[in-house]
């Protein structure tokens, strides 16, 4: 004997809903795994992705007073998917979407972290043009070239420029504040800048820049 779980028309409609909403969750679930195990590509999973996260948004929306958390329809309805509920209630946006705006957004870091790097090797530089050689003045501007070098993640690890600056700096941490350098050594600091502005500079376009 069949047993109807409605009652009218209304309550019919709701339940088809309710159904649909089942199978756009289920059917995201299985397309984020299919993207992550690389079964389809991202030219296949972004269109596939964006209609299911449209057809969810609408209906979501029709469905706002019979269900107003889809976490608990999916406990209600003991769905283990993750992944969808991700995609679709928490990012709204296909993972490739996601990508290209993260690596749009690291670029645009890694664009203000170089013209911050080049700040600071012209200031170091000029400084000592201008004989500002006592430690107190010397080691601030190494320590903000130094770390605005540290952050920039796109530079090759073992760039040489690195290492210099954290030679200097620790040259410099075991004198006296109002200690100078002497001629020789403002001239070997000025000659390491320089070098390592060229080669910051030359290493740049390999870097992706």
């Amino acid at each position: 004997m069949a047993v109807n779980l409605w009652h009218d028309k209304r309550e019919r409609e709701m339940y088809d809903n309710f159904a649909d909403l089942y199978a756009i969750i289920k059917a995201t679930e299985k397309l984020e795994k299919a993207y992550v195990r690389d079964i389809i590509s991202s030219t296949e999973y972004e269109p596939e992705c964006l209609k299911l996260i449209a057809q969810f948004k609408t209906l979501a929306s029709t469905l706002k007073d019979t269900v107003p958390s889809v976490e608990r329809f999916v406990d209600t309805y003991k769905m283990d998917c993750p992944a969808a509920l991700n995609r679709l209630v928490v990012s709204g946006v296909p993972a490739t979407i996601e990508h290209r705006r993260a690596a749009a957004a690291s670029a645009t870091t890694s664009a203000a972290i170089v013209a911050e790097c080049v700040q600071h090797f012209i200031t170091a530089m000029d400084s000592l043009k201008l004989n500002m050689v006592a430690v107190d003045q010397v080691h601030p501007l190494l320590a903000d070239l130094s770390s605005s070098l540290n952050r920039l993640s796109i530079l090759p690890p073992d760039f040489e420029g690195r290492a210099k600056m954290k030679e200097w700096i620790a040259r410099l941490s075991k004198m006296g504040a109002a200690d100078e350098l002497t001629e020789q050594q403002a001239r070997q600091l000025h000659f390491d800048l320089e070098s390592s502005y060229n080669s910051f500079m030359a290493a740049l376009p390999n870097a992706g820049t």
